[in-house]
């Protein structure tokens, strides 16, 4: 399947790793390991998106083609679609977001993201989740859960514990309820362009400045979000200091 566009959003700038696509996994910068991945799904377009010349100069180095865009951007969601406005691709042309700094993420979910607009064109985003397994993981507000409807669209997402068990939980929390799954949200989207092209010009909305998650206002203005349901989550990606040892190892391994 290669009918969608891959676009790896990768920053300079990060609070907690600055330079984080350059650092050095395995004999190779991180942002090239993540392109590597992208190739291996056989997508005929894969852009990678940045506002830093060093990353952009990396890129090219290794054969990538990129994009420039503003410094501006609140997210990679804004960065993709500036992407997609530079290139001029068509409204229903299915994009599939990945993070400049997953280097462990499978072909198989690429694909799956891209599915789930390819095979419901009533969505204009996509995404993954998997169902909770541990308790503490439920009741834990940097876990992001997601509801779903019966057709397997994202009804809301939060930071607290969803869906809430009124008698389960009545006596206290601590232990997930047993009457329905608990989904926890795997930051992995798809894209349609004509989505993209609305939310340039969507306002932020109460629900995401409060949860701080930019995926709800595609929810408070109306947009389907499909949700693909993985069994366990991906490889970890590099967010601190203390992932770039763990994370090269598994490159090695791989290798």
């Amino acid at each position: 399947m290669n009918q969608y566009k891959i676009v790896i959003p990768a920053r300079y700038a990060s609070s907690r790793l600055p330079g984080k696509p350059l650092i050095n996994l395995a004999g190779k910068p991180m942002i090239q390991h993540v392109y590597e991945r992208a190739l291996e799904t056989g997508v005929e377009e894969i852009v990678i998106a940045t506002d830093d010349e060093r990353i952009r100069d990396a890129a090219l180095a290794f054969g990538a083609d990129v994009v420039m865009t503003s410094p501006d951007h609140e997210n990679g969601t804004e960065r993709i679609a500036e992407v997609a406005r530079i290139k001029g691709w068509a409204d229903d042309v299915v994009i599939v977001n990945l993070q400049g700094d997953e280097p462990l993420i499978p072909r198989s979910l690429v694909e799956l993201t891209a599915a789930g607009l390819l095979d419901h064109p009533e969505a204009g985003m996509s995404s993954v989740c998997t169902q909770i397994q541990h308790d503490q993981d439920a009741f834990d507000p940097n876990v992001v859960k997601v509801v779903l409807n019966r057709a397997g669209f994202a009804m809301y997402f939060s930071r607290a514990a969803i869906p809430w068990d009124r008698d389960g939980y009545k006596q206290g929390t601590g232990v997930m309820t047993a009457k329905m799954p608990v989904y926890r949200h795997i930051g992995m989207y798809g894209y349609r362009v004509s989505f993209l092209n609305q939310y340039t010009g969507m306002e932020a909305c109460p629900l995401e400045g409060t949860e701080s998650l930019e995926q709800l206002r595609a929810l408070w203005y109306g947009v389907g979000i499909h949700m693909s349901v993985i069994d366990k989550a991906p490889g970890h990606g590099v967010d601190t200091p203390s992932d770039v040892e763990r994370v090269e190892a598994l490159l090695k391994a791989m290798a």
